[in-house]
């Protein structure tokens, strides 16, 4: 239970570090969640401050304290079914974000990723799907 806690409170710490919450040029027009569920709506939203912190802004990955993949032209994510079992299940360094965020966050990140970063797959994951993903 604590190793949960403690999870969860990095993933916090983590969205609110990324470098959009940091910017400070012109006025703040990005939603911050509060608490244990994410606010954001969009896919954008979502990347912006939860993501993009690992992934960085531009998708291309990192490598430090960890290894974070890159999403640029991912053929991962062409099989619409992989990120959404990812976000809900996490996987190696990635967190879990299923108990975090609603069918319709996860289907709007994942298509979101699936049509930016050189990625152009139309086919859009829906709530439902990602709802029959979690049973």
């Amino acid at each position: 239970m604590e190793g949960a806690l403690l999870s969860r409170l990095a993933i916090a710490v983590l969205a609110l570090l990324s470098p959009t919450a940091l910017a400070h040029d012109g006025p703040q027009t990005h939603i911050f969640s509060s608490g244990f569920n994410f606010a954001e709506t969009t896919g954008e939203e979502l990347f912006a401050n939860i993501c993009q912190g690992c992934h960085m802004p531009d998708g291309s990955g990192a490598s430090g304290a960890g290894t974070y993949p890159s999403l640029v032209a991912d053929r991962n994510l062409e099989a619409r079914g992989y990120p959404v079992y990812l976000v809900i299940n996490g996987r190696k360094a990635m967190p879990p974000f299923g108990e975090m965020m609603t069918d319709a966050q996860i289907a709007a990140v994942v298509n979101y990723l699936r049509t930016h970063f050189d990625n152009n797959y139309q086919d859009i994951v829906t709530a439902g799907e990602v709802r029959d993903a979690r049973r």
